[in-house]
């Protein structure tokens, strides 16, 4: 693998490690401190790919993917109160969403590479993000989904419990105002990444040529 493509791999691996670990401290009701450095996965993925190119991008998702189950391993041994700090059930769905979300991600900003700088990580960010989200949720916390057993369910089942969607809604599961919210954090990242972006392809352009 190039050493240019260290600094990608090294970048994506923090984002993972960091998030895993800020997945797990609240902020306000509906959100984790990691749901504001995941997001910057799709900025480090698309980076790579307008720089160094697709094989490049996958690469570190690979590597991002990689970190990410080498996490969920050690803290599937971390025993709390109520169980694993990281279930089965919950390893699955950030594994499948991380990789699905990640890849699509690399092949819609391919798709819209040739247009104007901002269209393919805009949009490959948003159609990754809400993939992600709709992946993660469905997949950890739907009441729909039993594969994982009634073991893995008791974990998960405060996330059932019917409140005011956001606080002021309808009656609806808890995980609903949780993916919510979620993604509107991916949605607000995706535009203001934008400019680092900009500024990080533009240095290493610079530096190459």
């Amino acid at each position: 693998m190039s050493r240019t493509y260290l600094p990608g791999i090294a970048a994506m691996a923090a984002i993972v490690v960091a998030s895993n670990i800020l997945v797990q401290f609240l902020f306000g009701n509906w959100l984790t401190w990691g749901a504001f450095t995941y997001p910057l996965a799709f900025l480090v993925t698309d980076v790579m790919n307008r720089v160094y190119g697709v094989a490049a991008a996958r690469k570190v998702v690979l590597a991002g993917f990689v970190t990410g189950v080498i996490c969920s391993l050690i803290g599937s041994q971390i025993m709390l109160e109520f169980g694993p700090a990281v279930p089965l059930r919950i390893a699955v769905a950030s594994g499948m969403a991380f990789l699905i979300a990640q890849l699509t991600d690399v092949a819609v900003f391919n798709r819209f590479k040739a247009g104007v700088w901002w269209r393919a990580p805009l949009v490959s960010t948003l159609v990754g993000s809400a993939l992600d989200t709709v992946i993660f949720f469905s997949i950890a916390f739907s009441a729909s989904v039993t594969l994982f057993g009634a073991g893995a369910d008791a974990a998960i089942n405060w996330s059932w419990e019917a409140v005011p969607f956001m606080g002021g809604g309808a009656l609806l599961p808890l995980w609903f105002s949780l993916a919510f919210a979620d993604w509107c954090v991916k949605l607000t990242l995706a535009l203001v990444a934008l400019v680092p972006f900009r500024i990080i392809v533009g240095r290493i352009t610079a530096r190459s040529t």
